[in-house]
Formats: C-alpha cells, sequence, structure tokens
C-alpha cells in the first residue's frame, strides 16, 4: 500500500487512512494499546502493518480496516471491540466520505492496571 488511494477524484496517502483509524482506536475508552505486527523489522513490513492499523480500498471503494489492540483488563472486549469499530467507521466515513464494509478487531492482549 505505498501508493496513492484515490477517493472521489481526490488522492489521499494509504497512512493518512491509517492514521485515522489510529486515532480513532486510541480514543476508545479501554485501549491499552494499538498493538505491533509480530515479527515486523523496519522496512520489510508496510508501515500500517507494523503500526497495527491497515486501511485498504476494496470494491466500490468501500473501506476496509483492520486493527490489532491491547485491551484494559476489567473491560468487557466484546464492548471494546466494538466500540472500536463503531469509533473506526465514524471517523473513516466522516474524513472521507466513504462507505466503510468492515473493520476487523484483533485483541492480541489484556493490560493489567499496574502494567499500564
Amino acid at each position: 500500500m505505498s501508493e496513492e488511494i484515490t477517493l472521489d477524484g481526490i488522492g489521499v496517502a494509504p497512512g493518512v487512512l491509517e492514521t485515522i483509524a489510529q486515532v480513532a482506536t486510541q480514543s476508545v475508552e479501554g485501549v491499552a494499546a494499538i498493538v505491533l505486527a509480530a515479527g515486523g523489522l523496519a522496512g520489510l513490513v508496510p508501515k500500517g502493518a507494523a503500526r497495527g492499523v491497515v486501511v485498504e480500498v476494496g470494491e466500490g471503494n468501500e473501506l476496509t480496516a483492520s486493527v490489532r489492540i491491547s485491551a484494559s483488563y476489567g473491560r468487557p472486549l466484546r464492548e471494546v471491540a466494538t466500540e472500536v469499530q463503531r469509533a473506526v467507521t465514524d471517523a473513516l466515513l466522516t474524513h472521507t466520505g466513504q462507505a466503510v464494509a468492515s473493520v476487523d478487531v484483533y485483541v492480541d492482549g489484556v493490560v493489567f492496571p499496574d502494567e499500564q
């Protein structure tokens, strides 16, 4: 995803969409961190994947997002994941005007209060 993405005639760098999704994810209560992709080495893993957030443009210019998080202990995982889906969907739709087909949330860990 190093090439520019075209949304309704406007060129957008892929990192812009991923930053929007990242900021939305970090705003959700219960998200302790966005998890880096496993085994990523600088320059060998695409930038978004290294940050744990990937946004792609699919058929019909619909956006799809994938987010990897660590959740704060004590919050129901389903609620945290659902809130991340809502936040990312709303942020991408608001900032781009493009429909969001899916937001996949992967909970890769739980962070306990004494670790935060």
